[in-house]
């Protein structure tokens, strides 16, 4: 008995009874063929299923329970009515053949909008051009047990069957039952099942919520739970805002609703409403100050907002909470690897690991955290994990193609990035990859077309502009290159990368002062940058400003004493300068390096015709 209930309330509850009395009499009055709907729960169908037999003894009834979508009902009733006498036939579940064809959005069921269906499920095509084989061949009362939604989708898609109703019934749920059914769902609930659930099976689960949440017996406490569950279940769903609307009107029913609070944060999160996610964190916190999901939230929302140190105080509090919290382990992991503090990301992620094995993302984090320590073997140990635990993780599958690739195994590389792509085709970041790997493997033409991929599903991914002018470059399309690279930096000014690869393809123009003015664009982004201090040199060099060049030489030295490019540079340009002396032995250094590419290009490099027949370099060139 629900508690909640007044002594009025008491005088209702014969109501489900005297709904099912009126049933019984309109079948015991009925023979021959007749259409009878209805709406009740799968509960209570399932009950009337048990009782009606015995209350309409003289009648034979039987039950067809349909447990999958079909597309022709009148064949399952032949095949099941052959050699039997049914007066009665009860048939549960033609739910599951709306399911599947449901082409409105979630936020539209939810709001019961039935005006802008488009399409007819297969089933109710078959149920009304079947009607008259119906009537014709099987002299049986047919009782269809649905929920409303089910009801109202025939009144829209299938008048022609429905108008040959001979009654519907709406069977009011008790109490107990309620009660029962609220209480089961709510148990029942698993965020991480949510997720993996088909379509179809969202569509059933929301449905099932809307019917208890419209319940006349329904407590208001339990219609904020139901609704804040209602809301995940939307989010898993990516109707954001449909997701938003439940909790609000949870939170109207109970505004202490901690929980609600934390959900809609995460909404709001992924709707990139970063400041107003965070207000509800903290309104979750100040009705309960040691709601550790709560310090979580607002943790991961202000990462986002590149917060790192607010970030990992949150996490940090979550953790002080509660210190087996492996979802907060992982937040400050990603957080500190945001920092460049890998080992203590990595860390972060094994304390996650040793609380929660099977948790996949902690596996990708560890993976991510190791591929920057450029330990890529060990990363790739990592995502194998990951992808162990979560096959269809396609986020692990980039991350072990983007190792692959760092170790030059470039057709495995773009193995992983299809894989990726397999589960989720709208990955830009798989796309990118993949054109990465196949640039690397010079096949220019198929990686421009990766990224068009890339930039056709996110326009203002950066990286694939720039990439994409990279493989423009390799083909000798300079220009076209330049406006990719342009592209890049309107999305991003601050992207140093770009700014140096434009100004190597205005040098390959021979517009090297244009080409100068970038790389000091991109130093002055990035001092340490040191590509864009030996490039600098290169069109130093080619302006024959030897000393200029061979001061930016030295500066990208300082940062990356074994980078032999820069020595190579410097040597060419004491040779330039007739400085026999310094040339051999810059160009010794870079030898000593990297012998066999610096070898390869000395002996073709006329800026090394001058000493060309020195002993001394003769030598280089024989070792």
């Amino acid at each position: 008995m629900n508690p909640d209930l007044t002594d009025w309330d008491e005088d209702l509850l014969p109501e489900p009874e005297e709904a099912y009395q009126d049933l019984v009499r309109a079948l015991k009055r009925k023979s021959g063929f007749g259409l009878f709907f209805v709406q009740c729960t799968p509960t209570e169908a399932d009950r009337l299923i048990a009782k009606l037999p015995q209350d309409i003894p003289h009648k034979k009834v039987a039950a067809l329970r349909l447990v999958e979508a079909i597309d022709n009902l009148y064949a399952r009733v032949a095949e099941f009515v052959e050699n039997k006498q049914v007066d009665v036939l009860l048939i549960k579940g033609l739910e599951y053949s709306l399911y599947k064809y449901e082409q409105r959005t979630f936020g539209e069921i939810t709001e019961g909008q039935f005006s802008n269906l488009t399409r007819v499920p297969p089933i109710l095509n078959h149920l009304n051009q079947q009607r008259e084989r119906f009537r014709d061949d099987f002299p049986i009362c047919f009782v269809f047990l649905l929920r409303s939604f089910s009801i109202n989708y025939l009144i829209h898609r299938a008048p022609d069957f429905f108008d040959w109703r001979s009654g519907v019934f709406e069977l009011p749920t008790t109490p107990a039952v309620v009660e029962q059914e609220s209480i089961r769902l709510l148990h029942e609930a698993d965020s991480k099942e949510y997720l993996t659930l088909t379509n179809e099976k969202k569509i059933e689960k929301v449905l099932e919520i809307q019917d208890l949440l419209a319940e006349k017996h329904q407590t208001e406490s339990r219609k904020a739970s139901l609704l804040c569950e209602l809301g995940w279940l939307l989010v898993t769903a990516e109707e954001y805002e449909a997701a938003l609307t439940s909790y609000d009107q949870a939170l109207k029913i109970q505004p202490d609703y901690h929980n609600a609070w934390y959900h809609k944060g995460f909404a709001l999160r992924d709707l990139k409403c970063y400041e107003e996610a965070i207000a509800c964190h903290e309104q979750a916190l100040k009705i309960q100050p040691d709601y550790h999901n709560a310090w979580y939230g607002k943790g991961i929302t202000l990462r986002d907002l590149k917060c790192y140190e607010e970030a990992i105080a949150c996490h940090e509090q979550a953790l002080k909470i509660q210190p087996d919290y492996h979802n907060a382990w992982y937040g400050k992991g990603i957080t500190l690897r945001d920092l460049k503090h890998y080992e203590e990301a990595i860390a972060c992620h094994e304390q996650a690991l040793k609380i929660q094995p099977e948790f996949h993302y902690a596996w990708y984090g560890k993976g991510n955290a190791l591929s920057d320590l450029k330990h890529y073997e060990e990363a790739i140990a990592c995502y194998d994990q990951a992808l162990k635990i979560q096959p269809e993780f396609h986020y692990a599958w980039n991350g072990k193609g983007n190792a692959l690739s760092d170790l030059k195994h470039y057709e495995e590389a773009i193995a992983c990035y299809d894989q990726a792509l397999k589960i989720q085709p709208e990955f830009h970041y798989a796309w990118n990859g993949k054109g990465n790997a196949l640039s690397d493997l010079k096949h220019y033409e198929e990686a421009i077309a990766c990224y068009d991929q890339a930039l056709k599903i996110q326009p203002e991914f950066h990286y694939a502009w720039n990439n994409k002018g990279n493989a423009l470059s390799d083909l000798k399309h300079y220009e076209e290159a330049i406006a990719c690279y342009d592209q890049a930096l309107k999305i991003q000014p601050e992207f140093h990368y770009a700014w140096n690869n434009k100004g190597n393809a205005l040098s390959d123009l021979k517009r090297y002062e244009e080409a100068i003015a970038c790389y000091d664009q991109a130093l002055k982004i990035q001092p340490e940058f040191h590509y864009a201090w030996n490039n600098k040199g290169n069109a130093l060099k080619d302006l024959k400003r030897y000393e200029e060049a061979i001061a930016c030489y030295d500066q990208a030295l300082k940062i990356q004493p074994d980078f032999h490019y820069a020595w190579y540079n410097k040597a060419c340009c004491y040779a330039l300068q007739g400085n026999i002396e310094q040339a051999i032995e810059n160009l010794d250094k870079a030898l000593h390096l990297n012998p066999n590419e610096c070898r390869e290009w000395a002996k073709t490099n006329s800026d090394f015709d001058s000493i060309r027949e020195d002993e001394r370099f003769q030598v280089l060139m024989k070792e």
